[in-house]
Order: structure tokens, then C-alpha cells, then sequence
């Protein structure tokens, strides 16, 4: 059932004499609506201690402030493009405080349906290591009109993928991250305080357990990127992923020039394209699978995608621009967060941090500790 289609049959529920809705779902955990969180003989009744709240707004103060209530409030809208997945661990934690200790917990955005739904289908993953649908039909069998929007299910599927966990260095993760950032920059132009954390430490700076296999200036020899930096891709003749309407595409060449920037050909995404590039990227090329292991894919060695790091001056401040070697100043690639590049295996990457292989080598060597400024 669509996200749609769920929040319409909830209508109908709620326009009935009992606007009330919540359904228990396992022993002591309970999914409901507004309307269920702030009848306070509703709580009583069933014994409710905690409250998690998934909405854009708090529950009002004469709630949570009831001596019997502990409450917890996450600030998120029931839209494709929000983050929700990020929140997954402080829920769990939250639910775990409160099952554990045999009291009653609930559930709720505004209708019970999208946000709060998401939540309690990856909590049912993760306790019973399901994927999606068994998890999703489960929450259904009791409470008939859950369904977490398209944005949501696409973060259920990659947190299956991730082995029922928030695992950031899973490149699947990353990318998804990196696609959450690259939408607001669009937005802002700027890279909001929240993703900072995206920029990964320089690992040119001194280090005592440096990675043995990094990317070094072929000109200079500045360490510019390790192993672990590296975000791959698995290589096709055609491109398969969807392109965005408005989204511009570069194809790589030895010396990949990024368009400039202006308000005419601005680069624009909805939130379609932005789905389309999250589904890519977390559907199964098979059914579903029961477990979190999946075949290790083949992955393109063409071009050297990688994280934003520390010596990248100005990638949070601009939408894009070239990488130049932080000691001898050459050119080692480009940066873009709102333009696509294709990959000359014929991938499309976006948002995109990549080095020219021409300009850097590969090495296996690294002393115990190394200063490269």
C-alpha cells in the first residue's frame, strides 16, 4: 500500500465518533496517532509510560509533563527526502530503555501511518532480522494502514543491507549521506552544519596507524586519499540510473572540466530524481533476501571516486569546483554536489568527489607516522 493510499484509509478511520487509533504491535509497544498521544485516559488505559514522538512538532506541555510519562521527540516530516534513517539508533535505544524494563511504550507521528510506522518496522527488523517485507507485512497484520512513504522504504531496504545497523562505513551509507547533503546544498548552496561530518579527516596529517595503502600526487607526493576513502561503484556498459530532470551530466575525460555555475542553467532536483537515485542504489538485483549477506559485486576501477576530505578547500562553501593538491597545487580532479558525472564504465555518480588516475599513484608503503602538509 502506498503512502498515499495508507494516509487516506487512516482518514477514514479518523473521521469516524473514535478519532482515537493505535494498535499494539508486539507486547508493550504500541502505534498510534496524535490524537492517541494526547488522550491522556487512552494512556491510562493501556498503560503507556514512554512516548516517542516523530513529527514536526512536540507534544503539547500538559503531556509531557505528566509525572507517569517519559517522552521523546524527534523533529522530522513525513516527506521523501527526510533523513530519517539517522534516528533509527536514539529510537531503538529509546524503545529498548522501555520493553526492557516491561513497561508500555508508544508510537506516533499525526496519523500513524508513514514516520512513525518506519520506525517500528525497523525496530521488528532488527529484533526478528527481517528484511523489508516480512517486517512491513508483520506491522501490517496489526495495524492495517501502515505505510511508510517512498523516501522511508528505500532507508528500511538499506538498513537491511547495513546487517539491521547504522554501520558509516558501509559505502552504501555514505552515498546515501552524501546524496541527503547533496539536495539541501543544492538548496542552500552551502553544506549545512549537520552533514559536516561528511568531510573526513586529511589523511596527509599526521597519523600513528596510518592505512598501508594510500593515493599519493604523482607530482609531489602528498598523501591525498586511503583505501578506506574510496567510494565504488559496480561498472556497466549503459548507463542504468535514472537521471534526474534538470540534472547536468559531464563525462569524464583525463581532464574533466566541471560547467561553471549560474542562476540560468542552475542544477535542479525533485524529489523523484532524488528517490530514483536512492532506489538505485538500495534495491536488491534479486528478491529480497531473509538475510543482511549479500554476493561481493565487481567494482569499477576506471576513476577514483572518494570522500570529501579535509584538504578539499571550499567543498562546503561551493556547490563545485576543481581539487587541487594541497602541497604543489596541481590538479588532481573535481568536485561537484549538484552536476552527474558518467563514469567511462558508464556509470552515473552523483554527487561526485573524484581524482584523475593520471595524477596520483598508488602505493603500499607508509611510514609509522607520516607529516605530508
Amino acid at each position: 500500500m502506498s503512502g498515499r493510499e495508507a494516509k487516506g484509509a487512516e482518514n477514514n478511520e479518523t473521521d469516524c465518533d473514535n478519532p482515537i487509533s493505535l494498535d499494539e504491535i508486539e507486547k508493550g509497544l504500541w502505534l498510534g496517532s496524535f490524537t492517541a498521544a494526547t488522550d491522556i485516559e487512552t494512556l491510562k488505559q493501556r498503560n503507556v509510560t514512554h512516548i516517542l514522538t516523530l513529527d514536526i512538532c512536540p507534544l503539547p506541555v500538559h503531556i509531557t509533563e505528566l509525572p507517569f510519562l517519559k517522552t521523546k521527540y524527534v523533529h522530522v516530516s513525513d516527506t521523501p527526502k527526510d533523513d530519517l534513517l539517522c534516528h533509527f539508533e536514539e529510537c531503538f535505544s529509546f524503545l529498548d530503555d522501555a520493553l526492557s524494563n516491561d513497561k508500555v511504550v508508544l508510537v506516533h507521528c499525526y496519523y500513524g501511518v508513514s514516520r512513525s510506522a518506519t520506525i517500528v518496522i525497523a525496530y521488528v527488523m532488527r529484533k526478528y532480522q527481517l528484511s523489508l517485507t516480512p517486517a512491513f507485512e508483520r506491522v501490517k497484520s496489526k495495524r492495517r494502514f501502515v505505510g511508510p512513504n517512498s523516501g522511508f522504504t528505500v532507508q528500511l531496504r538499506l538498513f537491511h543491507k547495513m546487517g539491521w545497523r547504522i554501520d558509516q562505513s558501509h559505502e552504501k551509507f555514505k552515498l546515501y549521506r552524501l546524496r541527503m547533503a547533496a539536495d539541501k546544498v543544492r538548496k542552500a548552496k552551502i553544506l549545512p552544519q549537520n552533514f559536516m561530518d561528511l568531510i573526513k579527516p586529511d589523511p596527509g596529517i599526521q597519523q600513528s596507524k596510518p592505512e598501508p595503502i594510500v593515493y599519493r600526487c604523482r607530482k609531489c607526493r602528498r598523501i591525498v586519499a586511503a583505501k578506506s576513502n574510496l567510494i565504488t561503484h559496480t561498472p556497466t556498459t549503459a548507463e542504468i540510473e535514472p537521471k534526474p530532470a534538470g540534472t547536468k551530466h559531464v563525462t569524464f575525460q583525463a581532464d574533466i572540466h566541471v560547467p561553471s555555475e549560474s542562476s540560468s542553467d542552475e542544477s535542479k532536483i525533485g524529489t523523484k530524481g532524488l528517490l530514483d537515485r536512492m532506489n538505485a542504489l538500495c534495491m536488491y538485483s534479486n528478491s529480497e533476501k531473509s538475510s543482511g549477506c549479500e554476493p561481493e559485486p565487481r567494482r569499477c576501477k576506471e576513476i577514483l571516486f572518494i570522500e570529501p576530505l579535509a584538504w578539499m578547500l571550499d567543498i562546503g562553501k561551493q556547490t563545485q569546483g576543481k581539487l587541487n593538491c594541497p602541497k604543489c597545487q596541481s590538479k588532481l580532479g573535481n568536485f561537484s554536489w549538484v552536476n552527474s558525472v558518467n563514469c567511462p564504465c558508464g556509470k552515473n555518480v552523483s554527487p561526485a568527489f573524484y581524482l584523475v588516475p593520471s595524477k596520483v599513484e598508488l602505493t603500499h608503503s607508509v611510514q609509522n607516522v607520516e607529516i605530508t602538509i
